[in-house]
């Protein structure tokens, strides 16, 4: 018997064992003009396998970058599109550094910081008494999601004049917004009773 584990294993798994002979044989066909006929031939049986995705853009182009992959760029033939290289297979991406800034109130946020020191520079003083306002609301709402047992107004209120050094105050007899905890849904994954039929 000829088992799947006994096999080389797929390039590419989606398209099957039976595309990829198709592929194997295409590369061994000496004829140029036949390769390419071959080719286009793949290509139209694997666009068949993934119709609702004929209106993707790019949809044809990735269907002869597959077809190469599957070739191990063996395929010598002219390609309508430009194929991507095969070292961007193997090619590691770049870095990305990991932010390290300090944050005082890991609670509240980075955002929050950016926030006080833009106010801070506001010289509008209705403007940043509005988005005092809005700042502290918005500390509220992230401190309720960090810990529901210790939210109060002048928490908020202390930490804002705190993290701003002292530039930033709230107008006394400011209420901010309640946020209360959303009830679960104890019925979500239960069925309905069903209203039976009442015997005559």
């Amino acid at each position: 018997m000829d088992y799947n584990s006994n096999r080389k294993n797929l390039i590419l798994p989606e398209y099957g064992r039976h595309i990829q002979k198709m592929v194997d044989h295409a590369v061994t066909i000496e004829d140029r003009e036949e390769r390419t006929k071959c080719a286009k031939t793949i290509i139209g049986i694997m666009g068949n396998m993934f119709p609702h995705l004929r209106d993707v853009n790019d949809f044809k182009h990735k269907l002869w970058d597959h077809l190469a992959i599957m070739a191990d760029f063996n395929l010598d033939i002219d390609y309508p599109y430009e194929l991507l290289e095969k070292e961007t297979l193997t090619k590691r991406p770049d870095k990305i550094p990991y932010k390290n800034s300090k944050i005082s109130y890991k609670h509240y946020g980075e955002l929050v910081e950016k926030m006080i020191e833009q106010a801070i520079l506001l010289e509008d003083e209705t403007e940043r008494k509005h988005l005092n306002v809005m700042i502290a609301n918005h500390m509220k709402k992230s401190l309720f999601i960090w810990n529901k047992d210790s939210v109060t107004d002048e928490r908020i209120f202390d930490d804002l004049k705190r993290m701003s050094k002292g530039k930033l105050e709230v107008e006394e007899g400011t209420k901010l917004t309640e946020f209360k905890e959303q009830p679960q849904n104890r019925n979500r994954g239960k069925k309905r009773p069903q209203n039976k039929p009442k015997k005559k």
